[in-house]
């Protein structure tokens, strides 16, 4: 079956999920010696996402993982809608979808492994990082030319967002 143009979808995308591990972060898991599990991830997706909370995006979490310090940091750059521990990653987004209101084609996901992949085909623009496994690949309408953990967030939200005229908009006149 033949893709559409994922660009064509970016102007009505209102609606951003990401998966965690391995999307916001590179997939690997930090152990210290007393069990807590730490997580690297990309300041620059953390700015993109900042600029789509900013510019009134819904940005949204789903996560099997959970992690308070990944809590803490989501919160941090504004996002309220932060699921950590969801095994079942299309309940909750179906959830989701209610509870903000919005159509399947206004929601952007971007996931890496199989869990994501249900939840992925029920979205309008389904992504995914270039280190994605294969299956998740097959589903992609996008596939971010740069690994998770690395920005692979902000290069789709930096697109969405210029589409839509969002990018940096005001930007320097509160930052410069």
């Amino acid at each position: 079956m033949a893709k559409k143009n994922y660009k064509a979808l970016l102007k009505d995308i209102s609606t951003l999920v990401f998966d965690v591990d391995g999307v916001l972060t590179d997939s690997s898991i930090l152990v210290t010696s007393d069990g807590e599990m730490l997580r690297k991830m990309n300041t620059r997706d953390g700015f993109a996402l900042k600029v789509a909370v900013d510019a009134g995006l819904n940005v949204c979490i789903i996560s099997g993982g959970s992690n308070d310090g990944v809590r803490k940091r989501l919160e941090g750059l504004g996002l309220k809608d932060i699921i950590l521990g969801a095994h079942d990653k299309i309940k909750n987004l179906k959830k989701l979808m209610l509870e903000l209101g919005v159509d399947k084609n206004e929601i952007m996901y971007m996931g890496d492994d199989i869990p994501d992949i249900p939840a992925m085909s029920l979205v309008g623009l389904p992504c995914c990082p270039q280190d994605a496994a294969p299956e998740v690949k097959a589903t992609a309408q996008y596939i971010s030319h740069i690994n998770g953990g690395h920005g692979a967030a902000r290069d789709i939200i930096e697109q969405i967002l210029k589409i839509q005229g969002h990018w940096l908009k005001g930007f320097e006149a509160n930052y410069y």
